[in-house]
């Protein structure tokens, strides 16, 4: 058989992603090595979903673990690992129940439709709108690309699910002229990561909260990029003392193993009766296991501080490479989900400086094209940090001067 590379992708796989045209073959901690065997440094974690690095040891013993035990039993069996992790996350947080599922789209998903459900069950038909915010991204369901603000992303998917209605991000007074007895919930992100990394206002999270409380609608926080760890609090809405009715967390959870879950009261869930929603992977023994592990790791002192150390050296690096440079014009979002929003002379071309760091060997994200994302992982070591940025200077370096040659 022939050697696997890019073109495979061309040709065997349908064209909705763009994928690098390296191929990686192995990552420990925060670094990434491709089939040439050329090393880079990954300060992307899968899109803030490698939040202890590549194959943490104790990542790998829990799967091993568990894999030799038990993989799969389909939900008409609880498993001892997805009993224990709903513990953990129960005790963790202001939730009584959890509900299982594989990515941020379905955690989301099932988010909205107990929403839904409850108000049904507690108000008939008539309370049903949903208000989300301008830029959101909530996921790609037919539901959640709905409930997302960036129509590009739902377009020519219609008829879409109706009764949701987009409001301007941090805008108190668009806010309250918009809520009416109608509204069943308020989907919103702590921070809007695909929107460009841009953190909520407190005032912003308060005023839903109250609103919320005035119409007995629910309030579901979106924390599938911001959670577990991702802000320097296991979950934002701590840092903010802003407590949702429904919380949805993935990506990072799982460390890289698939899984989502749904926090959410006694009495909202029991909205979620028998045969009402369902997941045949959720809650699957694997991903609990690795799911407690990390949650095991994060939450301690030495990894949930190391974030605000560890955002001080990058906002502090990023503010000399910007000011340097005259490229970016403010650092942003929250502990280590970093924004790096480009001056006006870049506008539309943050892939531009993707593919830069990436020639210097580093790996980096952008949120839409005015802004760079960084999303590395939790534990990354000073010396990866230090190194990293030398590397994205350098790309920064050269991109900055082929511009100016090419005036």
């Amino acid at each position: 058989m022939s050697k696997v590379d890019r073109s495979w992708y061309d040709a065997y796989m349908m064209p909705n992603y763009a994928p690098a045209p390296m191929i990686p073959t192995r990552g420990l901690g925060s670094r990434l090595w491709d089939q040439e065997g050329r090393e880079y440094i990954d300060f992307a974690g899968g899109i803030a979903v490698n939040v202890l690095g590549h194959a943490h040891p104790e990542l790998i013993d829990a799967i091993t673990d568990q894999a030799g035990r038990l993989w799969h039993t389909a939900n008409v069996l609880a498993t001892e690992p997805a009993l224990l992790l709903a513990r953990q996350l129960v005790d963790l947080t202001f939730a009584e129940k959890v509900f299982f599922s594989n990515s941020g789209a379905e955690a989301n998903e099932a988010a909205l439709k107990l929403a839904r459900r409850f108000a049904f069950d507690h108000h008939g038909e008539v309370k049903s709108r949903i208000i989300s915010f301008d830029n959101a991204f909530h996921g790609r369901t037919l539901f959640t690309v709905t409930a997302g603000g960036q129509p590009d992303y739902r377009r020519g998917f219609g008829p879409l699910p109706g009764g949701i209605e987009h409001l301007p991000f941090n805008d108190v007074q668009a806010l309250h002229d918009a809520f009416g007895e109608d509204v069943c919930a308020v989907i919103v992100e702590p921070v809007q990561g695909e929107g460009g990394v841009v953190a909520a206002q407190r005032d912003f999270l308060e005023a839903i909260r109250r609103l919320c409380d005035q119409h007995q609608a629910l309030m579901i926080m979106d924390e599938v990029q911001t959670g577990v760890g991702r802000t320097g609090s296991l979950y934002a809405y701590q840092a903010y003392n802003v407590i949702p009715d429904l919380l949805t967390t993935a990506k990072a959870l799982g460390g890289g193993f698939p899984i989502a879950a749904t926090l959410t009261t006694t009495e909202i869930a029991s909205s979620l009766r028998v045969g009402i929603h369902g997941s045949t992977w959720g809650g699957n023994p694997l991903g609990c296991a690795v799911a407690k592990k990390v949650l095991d790791i994060v939450n301690t002192p030495t990894v949930l501080n190391g974030v605000a150390t560890r955002r001080e050296h990058f906002e502090s690096a990023l503010l000399s490479i910007g000011e340097r440079y005259g490229v970016f014009e403010e650092i942003r979002g929250m502990g280590l989900l970093i924004g790096c929003a480009l001056t006006e002379h870049w506008h539309g071309r943050a892939r531009e400086f993707m593919q830069a760091a990436q020639d210097a060997g580093l790996f980096i994200l952008v949120a839409g094209g005015n802004v760079v994302r960084l999303g590395p992982s939790l534990i990354v070591p000073e010396d990866d940090i230090a190194q990293g940025l030398e590397r994205l200077e350098t790309g920064i370096e050269k991109l900055v001067q082929a511009d100016r040659e090419s005036d």
